[in-house]
């Protein structure tokens, strides 16, 4: 079973739904006939690298509310987060450009990493307080999970993957991908959103029984013919 997810980095709801995922698979089983491919989506291509504001002041300036009324919006996130297992630091994240490490993603996958580096993305973000789009801390990052720090400084430098990161989000639009977290299953079934694990352990069962060409009934009785001749 082939799963695709279209994330971005400094999306909130996109670490909760990747660990939602992950969780329904671990009750699922069939882990080693599970992959998953993590593909780009920016939610916002213009983000500053250094804005200088916080992320309730970003928010407070999106959604025309006041940052105390942010604020609030953060922690309701905060505890969202914890009922997936996962600690948000909401009030020291670090609002930024996340192409840079969308592209690094994508040469982590080159190299058989793409799962390790998305995850230690997320965590930077949302539990560490880390700009991602400072190049000495991917270049760290990428190193933590045991990659080069110096080919992640060369990748980062150029243009490198760029191309890349284009495609999926080209990709999402003739989906018709608007929104992240997306999920796809085999290319028949998708969720939309961090749902809660039950529909994703539904969206599995569905997959997993089109993924099977078909359910064998009696499949050790004796009332066969083979090649050797019939069993009686």
């Amino acid at each position: 079973m082939n799963i695709e997810i279209w994330s971005d980095y400094m999306c909130p709801f996109c670490y909760i739904g990747k660990r939602r995922l992950e969780t329904a698979i671990q009750r699922f089983g069939h882990h080693e006939e599970i992959a998953i491919r993590f593909r780009s989506f920016e939610l916002n291509p213009q983000a500053e690298v250094n804005s200088g504001k916080s992320i309730a002041e970003e928010l407070a300036a999106k959604f025309g509310v006041s940052v105390e009324q942010a604020k609030a919006m953060n922690e309701q996130m905060t505890a969202n987060a914890r009922t997936a297992g996962l600690t948000y630091n909401m009030e020291t994240m670090v609002p930024t450009n996340s192409f840079d490490a969308l592209r690094l993603t994508h040469w982590a996958a080159s190299l058989g990493k793409m799962k390790e580096m998305s995850e230690r993305l997320f965590s930077a973000v949302f539990t560490e307080s880390k700009s991602i789009a400072d190049h000495e801390v991917l270049a760290e990052l990428a190193s933590e999970v045991g990659l080069s720090r110096e080919e992640a400084k060369q990748v980062l430098e150029g243009d490198a993957y760029a191309a890349e990161v284009r495609m999926d989000e080209e990709e999402a639009g003739k989906l018709g991908i608007t929104g992240v977290p997306f999920f796809v299953f085999d290319r028949k079934f998708a969720v939309s959103g961090a749902q809660p694990e039950e529909v994703f352990m539904q969206a599995l069962q569905k997959a997993w029984e089109e993924s099977q060409p078909f359910t064998v009934l009696g499949a050790d009785s004796e009332a066969t013919c083979t090649d050797d001749g019939c069993k009686l």
